[in-house]
Formats: C-alpha cells, sequence, structure tokens
C-alpha cells in the first residue's frame, strides 16, 4: 500500500514569492463591454426607425368648418397635376404656387392621388408646396366602407 502526501507545500519551508502590487488598472474587460454594447447598438439602432404597423381605431367625425375652400390639388395617373379646375405640368408647378399670393398660402391644401400614382410623384407636389410656403397640406383619402376586411 502506498501512502500519499497531500501537503500544500507550507509546512516545508518552502514559500511562493508574493506579487508585487500594481497601480495600474486593467481596461481590457471594460473594453471588451464597450465594444459588445457597440455592435449591440449598431444593429439594434436601424430596427428602431422602421415604423410598426398600428391599427387605428375608426371613428365618426364632423367635418370642420371652414372660412375659405380649401385649395385642392388632383393627381391624376402619369403625373398629371390638377390645380383646382386647372390643368398645369409638374414643370410649371412650382411658378404657378409662387404666382399665388400670401392669402392662398394661408388656406388648407388637400392632395388627392390616385393609386396608380408613384410615391415620388406625391413627393415632388408636395415638396413645391412647401418650398412655396404652403404649411397646411393634407392628403385624402377615401373612407373605408363598413365591414370591409382590413
Amino acid at each position: 500500500m502506498k501512502v500519499v502526501n497531500h501537503s500544500s507545500g507550507l509546512g516545508s519551508g518552502f514559500l511562493p514569492r508574493r506579487a508585487q502590487l500594481s497601480s495600474e488598472i486593467n481596461v481590457t474587460p471594460f473594453v471588451d463591454v464597450m465594444l459588445v454594447l457597440l455592435i449591440i447598438f449598431m444593429v439594434a439602432a436601424p430596427l428602431m426607425t422602421v415604423g410598426l404597423p398600428v391599427n387605428l381605431p375608426e371613428a365618426s367625425l364632423n367635418e370642420l368648418e371652414q372660412e375659405t375652400e380649401p385649395l385642392n390639388v388632383i393627381i391624376a395617373p402619369g403625373g398629371v397635376v390638377h390645380l383646382g379646375e386647372t390643368e398645369i405640368t409638374k414643370d410649371s408647378l412650382a411658378a404657378t404656387l409662387a404666382g399665388m399670393g400670401e392669402e392662398a398660402r394661408q388656406q388648407r391644401v388637400r392632395i388627392r392621388a390616385d393609386r396608380q400614382v408613384t410615391y415620388e410623384d406625391i413627393m415632388f407636389v408636395m415638396s413645391a408646396l412647401s418650398e412655396n410656403g404652403f404649411t397646411r397640406i393634407g392628403l385624402m383619402a377615401t373612407p373605408k366602407a363598413e365591414g370591409a376586411a382590413p
């Protein structure tokens, strides 16, 4: 039978050298945590700007009484723009809006666009209105029929 000595060596007169104290800060764990947080925020930031689908409540609202008739802007398929009853080209839209008086700029603007109209055409018209001092701009839609599927 064999006897094994499991002593730690403390009794044998051998003492390990005592490590000198260091006044330096080890920043490696701090840098690791910061890099992980940076990666998390870089991945999460684009997700925060994406819109979420929202199911808004439906309501019956009374139309607001207005002193003046709003300016109707109709965008037909192909980018044809009607300002009130007058058909104008996209090229002459800015010049036509610039020629309107200050009183016209204070009234509401209702934009009605066909479903076939591209987003680019709608933004072109809204940009032209905004650049020429029209600030009360709204987009029109057809009210949803009751009982229609979403």
